[in-house]
């Protein structure tokens, strides 16, 4: 970047910044890229929450629309006016409510819009909506450069949308090998469970259908009704909020299971929970690329997760983690017996979860791929110029 060039700014997009795997791929990118090329303004079409506190870099701005349910259509008149005072030389949209945005920003003139695809639509888990195709073919023309988090969805925007493979990136989602990182479990505040005296199984996201974490507490009731002497010992831990909290409670209740669950909502200490979990279970739907499955892997824990959307390719079935189907307890309890009965087994595949987040889930390579992605606004700034 020569003396005296102005920093490239990069608008990111959401539909709304709260705890979230998308949301933590932008914080990192705000905080890891180069602060002499790089400036950021985050647009939320709705709301903003606290999680803002996690962006390290200073004169970030935010700013909420808060806009209603439904098409943003009556705001687009104030969002080209935004987008004009902005001026941004990248746009950087996530997933399919801020796609809306893209037509606008190219009328506003923005000259790089990169619209990244995080994971599935909690309306349409397995990406067979007919509407959202439409929706994505409409837009497409008005995207510069489109980026998938996982080889599922790069397919999906390939054979269902119909972008052409010089307008696609693969671009996986990258973890802090240093945060997330082996080490002795530690006590958790406010956790009424000891790791070490107690067999942890837990998980990490946003309590909501996609994520499904109503299976899990199903499962931990089945392998407990076939393992009743398991009772002292096993415990589940699900921490995350969101409107799935009743269902997974109600499970545990009707079990008579509830004193053997943790719920303690969102929490800021993730990297020490992971680190006291004996295995970590990604139950979802549906995924792209779960930032949380691959922090688990980082943290060398051994991981159970749902063989949905582009989750067999985070890890080796067998080798470095335990793939089951999609919604089904019997097969996810007998994971969870096998994990615990086999110690050398699930430590095996915990150690080969560590070398395979070392080796290519670095964070250090997502925030270069997209560094050099946001990078090529400046030819079109250098042709105006």
């Amino acid at each position: 970047m020569s003396a005296g060039a102005r920093r490239l700014r990069v608008l990111h997009v959401v539909y709304r910044f709260d705890i979230g795997g998308l949301e933590n791929v932008i914080v990192q990118l705000i905080n890891r890229l180069p602060a002499e090329r790089f400036e950021h303004v985050v647009l939320s079409l709705t709301t903003v929450s606290d999680f803002r506190q996690r962006v390290e870099r200073e004169g970030v701005r935010f700013i909420a629309l808060d806009k209603p349910p439904g098409h943003a259509l009556k705001q687009y008149p104030a969002i080209w006016r935004l987008l004009r005072e902005i001026r941004p030389d990248v746009l950087h949209s996530c997933n399919l409510a801020p796609l809306e945005v893209v037509p606008v920003a190219w009328a506003a003139g923005v000259p790089w819009r990169v619209h990244v695809e995080h994971g599935w639509d909690a309306h349409d888990p397995q990406g067979l909506s007919a509407k959202y195709r439409w929706l994505r073919r409409a837009y497409a023309p008005f995207v510069s450069r489109f980026v998938s988090v996982s080889a599922d969805l790069d397919r999906y925007l390939g054979e269902a949308v119909g972008v052409p493979a010089a307008k696609r990136h693969l671009i996986g989602n990258g973890v802090d090998t240093r945060r997330f990182s082996p080490g002795p479990a530690p006590a958790i505040e406010g956790c009424p469970f000891e790791p070490g005296r107690h067999w942890l199984v837990g998980t990490v996201g946003r309590l909501m259908t996609v994520k499904n974490q109503p299976l899990l507490a199903r499962a931990f009731v089945r392998w407990l009704r076939e393992r009743p002497e398991l009772a002292a010992r096993a415990r589940l831990v699900i921490v995350g909020e969101g409107g799935l909290r009743a269902e997974v409670e109600r499970v545990l209740d009707e079990a008579g299971l509830r004193a053997l669950a943790w719920l303690p909502g969102a929490r800021s200490d993730v990297a020490a929970i992971l680190r006291a979990l004996d295995v970590f279970v990604l139950p979802s739907q549906a995924e792209g690329t779960s930032c949380t499955l691959q922090e688990a892997m980082a943290s060398a824990r051994p991981v159970l997760a749902t063989a949905v959307g582009g989750t067999p390719d985070v890890f080796e079935d067998g080798v470095s983690g335990l793939l089951v189907p999609s919604d089904d307890e019997a097969a996810m309890a007998r994971a969870l017996n096998r994990l615990h009965d086999d110690a050398p087994f699930a430590q095996g595949l915990a150690r080969a979860a560590r070398e395979r987040a070392e080796l290519h889930y670095s964070i250090d390579r997502m925030v270069d791929a997209y560094a050099a992605l946001f990078a090529r606004a400046e030819a079109p700034r250098l042709q105006v110029a």
